[in-house]
């Protein structure tokens, strides 16, 4: 473990867009799996995710973040593909963000509810299987379920992880999935699961 600005996670420290960011990084069957501490909005991946509730309203939380940076167009655009179920995810364009889509894929039924673990890992695989559909080449994810949904870091990255490691092992043309991580504990929390499940 090294030191990153303050923070006692990850082997390798970068700057990304002039900001010094903590980085856990390794590859896996030949997908880059990355987790970073960074602004989920901000990432330049083919994609984002939005953990989502099954009505695609764009409250509060990541969701209402990616509509302010992206604007209400990703919104909009979202409402007229609701309801979904949790399991199955959905792709917009992105608005003003970098990324070209953002797939929406729900950790619960109604905003602002908790969710579950069970929950987490379907809109986990929702979200990287609809990613392989569209032939997208990088991903990124929050921490599913982690804010409002009330799962705790440490749960939500392994459950993730775990599912990431099951997606590459039944193929995948992506080359990378980032992990955007709001805070120290996700990103610690994801530097564990990554070295204990993935780094073999």
């Amino acid at each position: 473990m090294y030191a990153c600005d303050g923070l006692s996670v990850g082997p390798i420290c970068r700057r990304l867009n002039g900001e010094v960011h903590a980085l856990t990084s390794t590859y896996y069957r030949g997908t880059k799996v990355t987790a970073i501490l960074g602004d989920i909005t901000k990432q330049d991946t083919d994609a984002i995710v939005n953990p989502a509730n099954s009505k695609l309203i764009m409250g509060g939380g990541v969701a209402g973040a990616i509509k302010r940076a992206g604007g209400p167009e990703i919104e909009r655009e979202a409402i007229i593909k609701a309801p979904i179920p949790i399991g199955e995810a959905v792709e917009t364009a992105a608005g003003r963000l970098s990324a070209k889509y953002v797939i929406h894929s729900p950790t619960m039924t109604s905003p602002a509810m908790q969710t579950s673990l069970t929950a987490v890992r379907k809109a986990t695989m929702a979200a990287l299987r609809l990613a392989s559909k569209l032939h997208l080449g990088t991903l990124a994810m929050p921490g599913m379920g982690t804010g409002v949904g009330g799962v705790s870091p440490s749960a939500a990255a392994d459950v993730m992880i775990r599912e990431i490691k099951r997606f590459i092992d039944e193929g995948t043309e992506l080359s990378e999935i980032r992990l955007a991580c709001v805070d120290r504990n996700l990103l610690e929390a994801f530097d564990r699961a990554i070295s204990t499940l993935l780094a073999r």
